[in-house]
């Protein structure tokens, strides 16, 4: 049962229009804001009322006018006026002879309209806010562990402020290749490797290092692979300098390394451009361990390869001219090799071998 007070509430009918216009700008539910209004209203309610348990605060969706309402259960003696109306009170102001009835009552105080009309305003800046964050964030969090072009804004204090549309990230200086410098406007792409949602919109962390930067450019230069047609099985990489990758055909008459190289090389060349040069091995997989280790050793050629499969280790001989290619400046090849087949490698040449 509501019993209603004589006080008053004066309409609000620009609220309710700037509630649906910004239902319409900016993809907001007018339900959502409304609710939000409502729970803000009866936060507020609580300091006046000691408890908004039983108090609900209402929004007429036509004239724009707030109430507020308090219920009270009807029992025979009261231990909470704040909750309960005792029987007599009931049936003398409510016309309620039963215990367990419920009594709405209208509370608005003299002073609401003003206070709604603050916090509705409060509450739907603070929701524009965070639907618009939340939005950015949806939009970006797509982009994790994926590629996405930036201009680059400034170098300050080691790192690069990078726009990638909407908002701006830091590529650190431990995420940068070293050999690589960019100038202010220059387009580049970069590696998603997070992306997280904070107070202050999301927080997007890129990387031009991650080996998985070379697999996303190969995925996105090669139709091949786009269509499923050749498979990114592997890829090692240390940045600046080489990277390898092993890639895979299922249909036996596609190449899946021609496909990667292009015609006249043109679609590795425009990979490593994007990388400023840096060297790119392209090597077929297979699931032979002993034939795809042969081939991660590319360039050099390899003579025999014995594996243990359990130990995930493996002993290569090559023609003695051809050590130090296969094991590469510094190991370098020999170090990548091992990387994209997940094995240890050994490598002798051939006479070493004999002596051995």
């Amino acid at each position: 049962m509501k019993a209603k007070n004589s006080k008053e509430t004066k309409g609000n009918p620009e609220l309710i229009e700037a509630l649906e216009a910004i239902e319409k700008e900016k993809d907001i539910s007018k339900d959502i804001l409304i609710e939000a209004i409502q729970n803000s209203l009866l936060a507020a309610c609580k300091d006046q009322f000691g408890k908004s348990d039983n108090v609900r605060v209402t929004l007429d969706e036509n004239t724009g006018e707030f109430h507020v309402y308090q219920d009270k259960t009807v029992v025979e003696e009261v231990e909470d006026d704040t909750l309960q109306m005792s029987l007599i009170e009931a049936e003398a102001k409510h016309g309620v002879t039963e215990p367990g009835a419920v009594v709405s009552l209208e509370v608005t105080p003299k002073n609401f309209g003003r206070i709604s009309a603050q916090k509705a305003k409060q509450v739907v800046v603070q929701k524009i806010r965070e639907e618009e964050r939340k939005v950015l964030f949806d939009q970006y969090y797509t982009k994790e562990r994926d590629i996405i072009t930036g201009t680059v804004q400034r170098y300050n204090g080691g790192s690069y402020t990078i726009n990638i549309g909407k908002i701006d990230t830091i590529l650190t200086e431990a995420e940068q290749v070293k050999t690589e410098r960019f100038r202010s406007h220059e387009k580049i792409k970069l590696y998603v490797t997070e992306v997280r949602d904070t107070t202050r919109g999301p927080r997007i962390t890129v990387s031009r290092t991650h080996p998985e930067l070379v697999k996303r450019l190969f995925e996105a230069e090669v139709a091949e692979i786009q269509s499923g047609v050749v498979e990114i099985k592997s890829v090692s990489r240390e940045p600046g300098s080489r990277s390898k990758i092993a890639v895979y055909s299922y249909n036996p008459d596609v190449d899946s390394v021609g496909a990667c190289v292009g015609v006249n090389g043109i679609r590795v060349n425009t990979i490593v451009e994007e990388l400023r040069g840096e060297k790119i091995d392209i090597v077929e997989w297979n699931e032979n361990p002993a034939i795809f280790i042969e081939h991660a050793l590319s360039p050099s050629r390899v003579l025999a390869v014995t594996v243990d499969t359990e130990e995930k280790t493996a002993s290569v001989i090559v023609p003695d001219y051809q050590l130090s290619l296969a094991i590469g400046k510094e190991g370098q090849n020999a170090r990548l090799a091992a990387r994209l087949t997940g094995y240890k490698i050994d490598i002798k040449s051939e006479t070493q071998n004999v002596e051995g």
